[in-house]
């Protein structure tokens, strides 16, 4: 049985969540592709303070040609071990316009199949909203833009297995679903893992399942953060544990009972709730420390348990399994302001959770061993 070091490249790297995943189930990763440039000052800073030899490309992928990334990487076609990577989720998100491939970020999925074609990796690994199983392609027919991505994949030799997984039956203390492709060339061989943990009802019956992890547990012990300097950017905080809160924002989520969310308060009358239907159920949601996080998200941030404040980009770290030594470079953005390309929230809500991450990249790289390839 082989057991190697693993070789690895990662497209459309972004914060480097699934990449701390990866590397700590054994994985060296030689390249990271990512074209926001925020995302690629973090996952700079971590392979420098990590010396992890890693080579970070802020590249429009597109730009990217695999046969000369192979040959800067000193590789040989067929030698690497995993390629992986979350393209943008936008364009199949359920929470979007679901353009798909008529989004101009659409097509990106497919690059992955570019790069494994020239790469001829042993495995791929592919990360994607759920809304990707239905997304509608040129004939207007849900699932059409998936069987075309499954085909492609097939008519390069490789081998598709996939699975929903909610990162909560993981250990992440996140209900977070998210879409999971596994392609390894010819015959596919790979089982996805258990799950280890469930809700605490049925934590009691056949399956030894752990309960959900609440947030209480992950968040604690980090102190009080500091307000967010009025009318300026953040940029230099190492530990990212600042409060972006402004006063009438905490005025309005001090009305909401843990667990809960604004709009549902309706004895608070239209002034504090101003706007806001029965379905804005993740608009001013103020967490519970007992539960998982709801889903984290690039256009909302959610509020503390107790405290009148949004979380800060740090909290939002812990939820998501980040370690604590791991380092967000870029803007801290004010709830009323905007900043270019990605800030210290968004670059975490769109990354895949590094524990769940580990785990499938432990189960990958005990196929490749068992394989002995």
């Amino acid at each position: 049985m082989k057991t190697h070091a693993r070789k690895a490249i990662s497209l459309f790297s972004g914060a480097g969540g699934m990449d701390v995943g990866i590397r700590e189930a054994s994985f060296s990763i030689l390249a990271e592709i990512e074209f926001d440039e925020h995302c690629c000052a973090t996952l700079k800073a971590n392979a420098a303070r990590q010396h992890t030899g890693t080579r970070v490309f802020h590249e429009d992928i597109r730009n990217v040609v695999p046969s000369e990334l192979l040959k800067d990487l000193e590789l040989e076609k067929g030698e690497l071990d995993l390629l992986f990577g979350g393209p943008p989720c936008q364009s199949f998100s359920l929470a979007g316009k679901q353009l798909g491939l008529m989004d101009e970020r659409g097509p990106l999925l497919f690059e992955i199949i570019r790069f494994a074609k020239m790469i001829r990796p042993k495995v791929i690994l592919l990360e994607q909203v759920k809304g990707l199983l239905s997304s509608k392609g040129s004939e207007a027919r849900r699932g059409e833009v998936f069987e075309k991505f499954l085909r492609e994949l097939e008519e390069i030799s490789y081998t598709p297995k996939w699975r929903v997984i909610l990162a909560a039956d993981y250990g992440v203390p996140q209900l977070r679903e998210r879409l999971f492709v596994i392609a390894t060339r010819e015959r596919n061989g790979f089982l996805f893992p258990d799950r280890t943990h469930a809700p605490v009802e049925e934590c009691k019956g056949l399956f030894p399942y752990e309960p959900y992890v609440g947030i209480g547990e992950v968040i604690s012990g980090l102190g009080n953060p500091d307000p967010k300097i009025r009318g300026k950017t953040v940029y230099e905080r190492t530990d990212s544990h600042v409060d972006v809160t402004p006063e009438r924002d905490r005025e309005r989520i001090a009305k909401v009972p843990e667990g809960s969310y604004l709009a549902a308060q309706t004895h608070l009358g239209e002034k504090l709730i101003r706007g806001l239907s029965s379905k804005d159920t993740t608009k001013y949601l103020r967490l519970h420390r007992e539960r998982p996080s709801n889903t984290l998200r690039c256009g909302e941030i959610f509020y503390h348990p107790t405290e009148d404040r949004y979380l800060t980009p740090r909290e939002y770290m812990r939820i998501h399994g980040y370690p604590d030594d791991y380092i967000l470079k870029g803007p801290i953005r004010s709830r009323t302001g905007s900043v270019r390309n990605l800030d210290q929230h968004r670059q975490v809500a769109n990354s895949v959770p590094p524990l769940l991450a580990k785990i499938i990249g432990l189960q990958i790289k005990r196929f490749l061993d068992e394989q002995n390839i």
